[in-house]
């Protein structure tokens, strides 16, 4: 028998696509910020990350140790009827849909987090060729990360619709080429947006959802900050979908890490065309482990309470109000109509950045690192920075006049 000996046997090369995919933004921020020293008068505050601050509703804890005894169960992919039940019963009330729209039984699954289910949804949506082509995936820019991540993986194209102020922070619908079209498989949407705070209206949702349906791709619609509003609460896809009487083509995420500030918690959820949940199941089957019987538990006493849910959104508002105060008219500021982030233009977000660690330690994220480079090099999201408004409302407007002060 005759080989390489282990000196000359060839080394493993990796999948190709992981490595066409730049480094997680906040990998590049703590690059960016490596050997910067943050100002040592001052206790260092991150407003770089989503991270609720607020403390989870007592609920919660007392599900989970109400349900002890469950952590010894494997749990089922589907989760459970009264998990199901809520989400079903809360998806109605929240979006006055008719009852059993979504069918409590195939139109509804549990998630780890948006996070996971995203990422998995191109490994279920993108064939190998579409119109003959490689499939894309439409994805708004700037753009959470692993919309990028989830379709380069899966072997799709990404195709990032710009979303900046022009455009009112939402793709143009009708400036995608027909070509695109024919090929896409997904289309990545998220409202309110994130980082820019926009909300598509009823209308957008329509039209989003009939060109899907035309073209014959997937509408994901990514929703987890739809309960952290300003002044409206935002419309939801399936509100869209209801006036079509079907679900057909379109799915709709949502969790309760903003929703309840139970990030750790890691649940959330999937619901929306059946036949397409019927797959994503089979899918998940062979990926997931299941959410834990007692965080389901908790899951379901937290979609059927709302006064954590008010409480949680007049914090938000509060801080909101907060940095309106402080930063009225300068850096392009606007109220947010959802969620926690403001998006600063403040000329160059990675300096901005530099300069509130180094003087003010302050951490927020540069612009660029949400955005995408086009072939020259050039980014739209260079010039700003995004602002997570997750601490208490003093704390933020202490953290507002610091980068008001020193950023002009």
């Amino acid at each position: 028998m005759t080989g390489a000996s282990p000196s000359q046997a060839p080394m493993p090369t990796g999948n190709p696509r992981l490595e066409g995919l730049t480094d997680y933004p906040f990998t590049r921020l703590a690059a960016l910020l490596a050997g910067v020293p943050p100002r040592a008068n001052l206790e260092p505050l991150s407003l770089a990350v989503g991270e609720p601050q607020h403390a989870p509703p007592a609920l919660l804890t007392e599900a989970l140790q109400a349900n002890a005894r469950l952590w010894g169960r494997y749990p089922p992919v589907a989760g459970t009827p009264e998990f199901r039940a809520a989400v079903g019963d809360w998806l109605e009330r929240r979006y006055a849909l008719p009852p059993g729209f979504v069918d409590r039984e195939t139109g509804i699954l549990p998630v780890a987090g948006t996070r996971e289910a995203l990422f998995q949804l191109p490994l279920l949506t993108v064939p190998e060729r579409r119109a003959g082509r490689r499939p894309a995936v439409l994805i708004p820019d700037p753009f959470y990360a692993v919309y990028e991540g989830a379709a380069a993986m899966a072997g799709a194209e990404p195709v990032f619709l710009p979303a900046f102020a022009d455009t009112g922070f939402l793709p143009d619908l009708d400036a995608i080429p027909a070509e695109v079209l024919e090929r896409t498989a997904l289309f990545f949407l998220c409202t309110p947006a994130n980082p820019q705070g926009a909300v598509a209206d009823l209308d957008y949702l329509r039209r989003a959802l009939a060109l899907a349906r035309a073209y014959g791709f997937v509408l994901a619609v990514d929703e987890c900050y739809a309960e952290i509003w300003d002044r409206a609460a935002p419309p939801g896809a399936l509100e869209a979908a209801r006036e079509t009487g079907s679900t057909a083509g379109l799915v709709v995420l949502h969790s309760l890490s903003k929703r309840s500030s139970a990030a750790g918690l890691r649940s959330g959820f999937i619901a929306g065309d059946p036949g397409l949940l019927q797959r994503f199941a089979r899918l998940r089957s062979y990926s997931c482990a299941g959410t834990p019987l007692p965080a389901l538990a908790a899951a379901t006493a937290l979609w059927r309470d709302e006064a954590h849910v008010e409480e949680n959104r007049r914090l938000y508002r509060a801080k909101v109000d907060a940095a309106d105060s402080v930063l009225a008219g300068r850096f392009g500021f606007y109220r947010p109509p959802g969620g926690f982030f403001l998006w600063l233009d403040v000329g160059d977000g990675e300096a901005a950045a530099r300069t509130l660690w180094r003087e003010a330690a302050i951490r927020v994220l540069p612009g660029a690192y949400l955005s995408r480079s086009d072939a020259d090099g050039g980014n739209r999201g260079r010039p700003y920075v995004r602002v997570a408004l997750v601490h208490d409302a003093e704390t933020v407007a202490r953290a507002c006049e610091r980068i008001a002060r020193l950023l002009g």
